[in-house]
């Protein structure tokens, strides 16, 4: 059975189909918006795998070439490993799909999206989101569904769902959201420092927009789902809960007092490894049901604190920022550091500074740009004391790294103002909770380091939250057991003025306003709290860079000289990088970066280019070299494709009898310009920088000047050699034009 149906979505068309396409799979749904099409589909096993203690779910969302009409690079031709930003929307998937599974579900479960066309104008993020619930909800797997997503611009203040990639150039804002029928489940954006009022309209206009998507599923699903699989969750023993309670209680509400992380976790594994030798012998073989047994006991003590007893496992109350030390420039060679510490959670984080050769190409469906800012997000093993092989980057990183980049990237000042790419990296040196938002916090304290003439500084804060049927209480800056136990993980970065990039993860049904509205209020007393921290270390950026990072000058020249600057083969600017060892970079409007580390070296390779951009000026001084010597006179070249006449009358104030008495070839004299013709011919002189004789006849030495130039007057050394002589011109049209007007015979050749 086919169905196909399409709701609005703003004043987007958003079309849903199954069972046409992927119908051996267990959930299949053809998503489309315009021409960009996405299919996705889930499947899963009906038994669970055995051994293992979390949902085994995985989520791949694929960008295949072909629906951009594009042929993958590379020697093999093939689409390969997911990019960042296919990992990306992967989490995008995963993260609100993955609570609505049933507690205790072991079954191995896939979700593949594919990206099949693209228009370059509606993005496939939220489509694939939206499929992917459409796909389980349809899908015989138990999941407590459905959700959809929206993505919600601003665009001259008023909200827009599902903007275009054109419209989105204009947005002040960028969010997905993902919702279900009650309540909000998820948020990943960016924002242009919005008020947190702001945003709360943002997130529950997007709420509102994707209601008919999910009265849609919820059609499709009635029309042709397929029956669900019956499913129990695992059932302990009975008694055996009552009976950890019994041995437990006590010892674990006294563990969840030990402020310290590696001493409260000692404490834990202790207990659990004593409930376990004490109640093995009355339940064999019941090992792994009294350890979750212990762990269940752990969760409900530590919630139950926090909403009796106001109090966390760390001590602290509420509202209260972890202490917080920072050091700035802690790295003698790097362009910017800072060690943040929050805690015990750390950052050693750094900034380094780069040309636009250092730029990252991005080649994307929608095309290919660059990237001039980066942000590397690092966890090694060590941060949590654990012991594992280091690999590349897992999805975790990538998805931190990318928060912690949107939350400065507006920050960051434009390519005319700053001319450097700038690549942050953060190392987690130490973790308990909130190492992104400690990423956010250092990447913004290492930019000022370097001299990075940032907007604002930014600080991050992760909320957490209990909450029990009408009881709950928001956290500030949540410990990595508050984030397991609790309900929320919502990272909230930012200036003082408003809100830079958002991620709210939820394990609960959803939010209410209140408490979202609650969340983002006491995030902003955090956050501006950890800003006055901050300050007090460093608030502004240095104004000076690093003595290691490279000095950038810019200079434009017109786009009709960027050959010469090259030169044939590029002869001509591997000479100047040979010479003085900067680098450059050549735009196709004339702008001309030089970097070096340097300074004198940048200044030499400016100097050669101005030379060979520079147009000759009328008045103007130049050190030229003579190329050749006439009777009359000599040709100096004055700069690279630009030579000039100084002739035998403009040497000195008195007269000079021979030329080779002055000058010869390969000397440098200092002239100036004193005449550039009609027919770009330059006339050279060196006495008018000459001090006068004394006692200087200005009108005999006119009327000299008028005998030695007057045409075929043969008084001068290599007689008919003066300017308007048949020699001088023959001379000048053999150096391409710079003599008088050529004969008719001439002319006729």
């Amino acid at each position: 059975m086919i169905v196909r149906e399409s709701v609005q979505i703003g004043d987007k068309t958003v079309t849903l189909e199954t069972g046409r396409i992927a119908r051996q799979a267990h959930g299949a749904c053809l998503v489309s918006s315009g021409e960009t099409v996405v299919l996705v589909t889930a499947c899963g096993t009906s038994e669970p795998r055995p051994g293992i203690d979390f949902l085994p779910l995985s989520v791949d969302y694929v960008e295949k070439t072909y629906a951009a009409g594009k042929v993958p690079g590379g020697f093999f031709k093939r689409e390969g490993r997911l990019r960042d930003a296919e990992i990306l929307v992967s989490r995008l998937i995963d993260r609100p799909c993955r609570p609505l599974f049933p507690d205790g579900y072991r079954n191995d479960v896939q979700v593949i999206a594919t990206v099949m066309s693209v228009d370059k104008e509606n993005p496939s993020d939220v489509l694939a989101l939206t499929g992917a619930s459409a796909a389980l909800h349809l899908s015989p797997i138990p999941w407590n569904g459905p959700v959809a997503g929206v993505r919600v611009g601003r665009i001259d203040g008023r909200f827009v769902a599902n903007p275009t990639i054109s419209e989105m150039e204009r947005s002040d804002c960028d969010l997905v959201i993902a919702a279900s029928r009650d309540a909000i489940v998820m948020v990943e954006g960016e924002c242009d420092q919005m008020t947190e009022e702001d945003l709360v309209e943002a997130l529950f206009f997007g709420h509102a927009s994707v209601q008919s998507a999910i009265t849609l599923i919820e059609r499709m699903r009635e029309a042709c789902g397929a029956p669900k699989w019956s499913w129990q969750p695992p059932t302990r023993p009975a008694g055996l809960d009552e009976r950890v309670r019994q041995l437990a209680a006590q010892g674990v509400r006294e563990a969840c007092a030990i402020t310290e992380k590696s001493a409260r976790y000692g404490r834990f594994r202790e207990l659990k490894k004593e409930v376990v030798a004490a109640l093995a012998a009355d339940w064999p073989g019941q090992e792994a049901a009294i350890k979750e047994s212990f762990d269940d006991l752990r969760y409900h003590e530590m919630r139950a604190q926090v909403l009796t007893e106001r109090r966390r496992v760390d001590g602290r109350d509420l509202t209260s920022v972890r202490p917080i030390s920072i050091e700035v420039g802690f790295l003698p060679r790097t362009h910017g550091s800072a060690l943040f510490t929050r805690g015990e959670t750390q950052a050693a984080v750094t900034v380094t500074l780069g040309t636009a050769q250092d730029e990252q190409k991005i080649d994307a469906l929608t095309g290919e740009y660059y990237k001039r800012f980066m942000l590397h997000y690092n966890f090694p093993p060590f941060s949590v004391g654990e012991v594992r092989p280091l690999r590349g980057p897992g999805r975790r990183e990538v998805g931190h790294g990318h928060l912690a980049e949107r939350a400065l990237s507006r920050m960051i000042p434009d390519e005319q103002r700053f001319p450097y790419t700038i690549r942050i990296v953060s190392e987690i040196t130490e973790s308990n909770g909130s190492s992104s938002m400690a990423t956010v916090c250092g990447g913004t304290l290492a930019l000022m380091d370097a001299g990075v003439p940032i907007a604002a500084p930014v600080a991050g804060v992760a909320m957490g939250l209990i909450q029990e049927g009408d009881r709950w209480a928001v956290l500030t800056d949540i410990l990595g057991d508050e984030d397991h136990l609790g309900d929320m993980d919502f990272k909230v970065c930012g200036t003082a003025r408003g809100v830079t990039a958002i991620q709210m993860d939820i394990k609960i049904s959803g939010l209410s306003r209140e408490i979202l509205s609650a969340a983002l209020a006491q995030a902003r007393q955090a956050r501006l709290h950890v800003l006055e921290k901050m300050a007090e270390v460093i608030d502004r950026p240095r104004p000076e860079l690093s003595r290691w990072a490279p000095r950038i000058t810019t200079i434009r020249v017109r786009p009709d000289q960027i050959r010469v600057v090259i030169g044939p083969g590029g002869k001509t600017i591997k000479a100047i990088v040979d010479q003085t060892g900067a680098q450059i970079d050549i735009e196709d409007d004339g702008t001309i970066a030089i970097a070096s580390s340097d300074p004198a070296a940048v200044q030499r390779a400016v100097d050669i280019i101005t030379s060979l951009t520079t147009e000759p000026e009328v008045g103007k001084r130049y050190r030229g070299i003579v190329r050749r010597v006439e009777p009359y006179g000599a040709f100096l070249e004055i700069a690279p494709g630009h030579d000039g006449l100084l002739h035998i009358s403009d040497f000195d104030w008195r007269r000079t009898e021979r030329v080779e008495d002055v000058m010869n070839v390969g000397d440098e004299v200092e002239v100036v310009v004193s005449n550039i013709d009609r027919d770009g011919r330059i006339r050279l002189s060196r006495k008018e920088l000459l001090p006068k004789p004394e006692g200087w006849d200005e009108r005999a030495a006119a009327n000299e000047r008028r005998r030695e130039e007057r045409p075929g007057s043969g008084g001068k050394p290599g007689g008919g050699g003066t300017p308007g002589g048949r020699e001088e011109r023959r001379e000048r049209r053999h150096e391409g034009g710079r003599g008088g007007p050529p004969s008719r015979r001439e002319a006729s050749r």
